[in-house]
């Protein structure tokens, strides 16, 4: 790849050079952003920075805290592609992760966000930046066999003197996001070859892991979201209805909101294994209808501002297998010894080996994690990828972490779910819902 390639033509009013720094010449530039400081949230007038979903100090702490993080790991830059953390860091929210973006975050000053120039508007719709930080790449870019937009990035940051000022310790690339490709990396290693880039480790998804009073509030009215979700769910199940029309019912509901909380689209869609099916979690729907006697596993999840508050059940058309509730009862009650010991201080080893004291009692056991850390989601997956709730997990809980707790306990040709979404406050554990522990019967 060559500069002719990246940037042919010199025609100054290219649309595909926008966005660059101010400043004709690279000298000029490159003196203006060294003396260009962290743009303030909210400060700039366009319809994001206007319409902020947090407080400017609560962005500002949350980029200081990533910059400290980074500092601690050695990295002179750090590079983004989880939608979910670009949202955390800038407020961008738009369905433009299909393809190729980054936000650019270097150990000091501006943060330039990257993206596909069709979106580049959008981002000054629903982030804080300023429209200089945002850079949209040429549409010729977008899913071409022999380039990829971050050729073209690179270059960019070059042009905007970034490259330089990173190249002295080793820049953070998040590798195992869903959204960063091998073709993407090895677009960033050839087109910069000055940066070593290592994993940053989910630098910025442990920072996620404990919730700002903002974000739990938003959380809280998730929950309403999920409530009406799952009441949907349960109020259209029956005999002889279609799987189809009940996921039908969840996404109105999921959408429409509860309780005068409006609900924003999940990063996953309804699942619902049913009869011997439900012997494996994360089945989704056919127009299959359900018969009687016949048990579904139900989650989903109610959204707010993109912050999920998953919840799953179990329902019955009639009258439920005996085994099923044996199985009822054990979980419940080891669920609910798991809630009454999850407090900060607490390791979540802790959580999984109550847990599995309360099973071996009944001679069961679950070989899957218990939960996963909850808050930011984008498809696919609603969990923030940090921590687990296993025996081999040493992490501490502390106030403000919101988990999902799965109870979910998968047989041969039967199964059941039986799951809390949680907030540890200062003192235990808050359930975000309050939907009873056992079978519900339809």
């Amino acid at each position: 790849m060559n500069e002719g390639e990246l940037f042919y033509g010199g025609d100054d009013n290219r649309p595909d050079v926008h966005g660059m720094r101010p400043g004709a010449e690279q000298g000029q530039a490159g003196k203006e952003v060294k003396a260009r400081p962290q743009p303030v949230p909210g400060e700039v007038d366009t319809i994001g920075a206007n319409e902020l979903s947090f407080s400017a100090e609560e962005y500002l702490g949350r980029i200081a805290s990533v910059r400290n993080r980074m500092l601690d790991q050695g990295l002179a830059a750090l590079v983004v592609t989880d939608p979910a953390n670009i949202y955390y860091l800038t407020g961008y929210n738009a369905w433009s992760f299909y393809t190729p973006q980054l936000l650019f975050v270097p150990s000091s000053g501006p943060m330039t966000l990257f993206m596909r120039d069709m979106d580049a508007r959008g981002a000054s719709h629903t982030s804080w930046l300023p429209p200089e930080d945002i850079v949209g790449y040429p549409e010729r870019y977008v899913q071409r066999p022999h380039i990829h937009p971050f050729d073209w990035v690179a270059f960019a940051l070059r042009q905007r003197w970034e490259v330089a000022r990173a190249s002295t310790s080793p820049v953070g690339v998040e590798m195992d996001s869903h959204f960063f490709s091998p073709r993407a990396f090895r677009a960033l290693v050839n087109g910069v070859p000055e940066w070593r880039l290592v994993d940053s480790f989910e630098l910025v998804n442990w920072i996620r892991a404990v919730k700002s009073p903002a974000e739990i509030a938003l959380m809280r009215k998730a929950a309403k979201v999920t409530t009406a979700a799952m009441d949907a769910a349960l109020g259209t199940i029956g005999v002889g209805v279609g799987q189809n029309e009940v996921a039908a019912a969840i996404s109105e509901a999921q959408t429409r909101g509860g309780d005068g909380v409006w609900g924003d689209y999940p990063s996953i869609v309804p699942l619902m294994p049913t009869g011997e099916s439900a012997d494996t979690p994360h089945l989704s729907w056919t127009d299959r209808k359900f018969e009687r006697d016949e048990s579904v596993s139900i989650e989903l999840a109610g959204v707010h501002r993109r912050y999920h508050v998953p919840l799953a059940r179990t329902a019955v058309t009639g009258r439920p297998k005996q085994e099923l509730v044996r199985l009822e009862g054990v979980v419940a009650e080891a669920l609910s010894a798991v809630l009454d010991v999850a407090a900060p201080e607490v390791p979540t080893a802790e959580l999984a080996r109550t847990w599995n004291r309360v099973l071996a009692l009944s001679g069961l056991e679950k070989p899957s994690r218990l939960g996963y850390s909850i808050g930011i989601g984008y498809p696919p997956d609603w969990g923030e990828r940090t921590i687990s709730i296993r025996t081999e997990d040493d992490q501490i809980l502390e106030a403000g972490m919101t988990f999902h707790l799965i109870g979910g306990m998968w047989m041969n040709g039967y199964g059941i779910e039986l799951s809390e979404p949680v907030l540890i406050t200062d003192t235990g554990c808050e359930p975000f819902t309050h939907f009873p522990r056992e079978i519900i019967r339809v």
